[in-house]
């Protein structure tokens, strides 16, 4: 299918409305307090936040990403003979796999709102590889016919100018329509404020002179039985290997140990919230980060369940849907649409998935080779026939003669 470029566009410079993902951060991005949100910040001031965008990029881009063509009864079938089909499943270009492609276009949607990648298309249009690239190298600009094009600043310092056609811009929640918005956008003030709680924890860390217990004697020590003292408590306790002896002193010593006070416990408590903040911002339950203050058997069960329908059910809907209006044509999207395959993250333990099979094959829904496809097993002689029970009849209909 030979794609319609618009041959009245040009690569020329004209009057354009242009957005600069880096400018954005820079002006936009500035957090409470003064503390600077921005991706980087960001991951490597919150454990939390680097567990949901390795969560959602490496789950996501882990199940199937299919392209699927109508059938005339109104089923589907893999389109595996189109060039698109192994850029989505298997290799997204001569360097990347499609699992590491997707998992960085994941990434940067996660983190910059935005992701982008370079088409490559055959003669007739078809595409047959994508190059996933860098939001901070690529500026939009708007053409006066309502059209975007791409700016993408090379590593040699050139530019090139890429048309709509020629790029997959996957986008988050948007403003404008033209560039989307990230959670650390959207949440900059939560994130600022888990950016500067674990500034604070790392300079009480180091500049806080706290120790660890008081050993207090009822006459005055010099300076020497200080350091002896100091000394033999340290031989006789510190290291693994000392943990748990028995420590003698003499002389009327007194040890008394240091505890939490009610401001470090309130300090910690801020911290736990701030954390669930990010997991919410990133639509990630608590329990799939790690977060299990008030986790259960069954609510762990259940938010992996919320995981996949709520928060990679949307992202993968948002992908499908870019994929579709940049990959394919006004007339293939007729018969042919891409989607994930979630049904194997959503699958439970061992009995419960074979009960459900076993219902679905009593009545009809599913055949030994449904069954079989959906463990990965090879299908068998015979395996396609459906069974209905005895005694389903159409409404309406006459009940059959009794033989003799």
């Amino acid at each position: 299918m030979i794609w319609p470029f618009n041959k009245r566009e040009t690569r020329a410079a004209e009057t354009i409305t242009a957005s600069d993902p880096y400018l954005a951060e820079w002006f936009g991005l500035r957090g409470m307090g003064g503390a600077g949100v921005n991706p980087d910040t960001l991951m490597s001031n919150s454990a939390v936040a680097v567990r949901c965008v390795n969560l959602r990029s490496e789950m996501l881009a882990s199940v199937g990403l299919f392209v699927f063509r109508r059938t005339a009864d109104g089923g589907r079938e893999r389109a595996n003979d189109l060039p698109l089909y192994p850029v989505l499943h298997d290799l997204m270009n001569p360097q990347m796999t499609a699992y590491e492609g997707r998992e960085f276009l994941i990434r940067s949607l996660d983190l910059h709102g935005n992701a982008f990648a370079r088409i490559e298309r055959d003669n007739r249009g078809a595409v047959v590889a994508l190059y996933p690239l860098a939001p901070g190298i690529v500026t939009v600009e708007k053409l006066s016919s309502g059209r975007l094009r791409y700016r993408v600043s090379e590593p040699s310092g050139g530019v090139t100018i890429l048309l709509q056609e020629e790029m997959l811009h996957i986008r988050g929640p948007s403003r404008d329509g033209m560039m989307g918005v990230s959670a650390i956008q959207f949440g900059r003030a939560s994130m600022g404020l888990r950016i500067a709680q674990a500034e604070t924890a790392q300079s009480l860390i180091e500049n806080g002179l706290r120790p660890s217990g008081v050993m207090s004697y009822d006459e005055r020590l010099t300076g020497d039985a200080r350091v002896k003292i100091r000394e033999a408590v340290a031989d006789r306790l510190q290291g693994a290997n000392n943990a748990g002896q028995l420590l003698i002193m003499d002389g009327g010593a007194k040890y008394t140990p240091l505890s939490w006070t009610a401001e470090d416990a309130e300090f910690l408590g801020s911290q736990k919230l701030s954390n669930e903040d990010v997991a919410r911002l990133f639509g990630v339950p608590p329990t799939s980060v790690g977060i299990t203050d008030k986790s259960t058997y069954s609510n762990t069960e259940q938010e992996a369940r919320s995981l996949v329908a709520n928060c990679l059910g949307p992202l993968a809907s948002r992908i499908e849907a870019a994929m579709l209006r940049c990959l394919l044509t006004d007339e293939s999207r007729r018969s042919l649409y891409i989607e994930h395959d979630l049904a194997a993250l959503l699958k439970g333990d061992v009995q419960a998935r074979f009960e459900a099979y076993r219902i679905g094959r009593e009545i009809g829904v599913f055949s030994p080779n449904d069954i079989r496809r959906r463990e990965n097993e090879t299908p068998i002689p015979g395996g396609d026939v459906y069974h209905q029970p005895a005694n389903w009849t159409p409404l309406g209909s006459a009940p059959e003669a009794a033989n003799g």
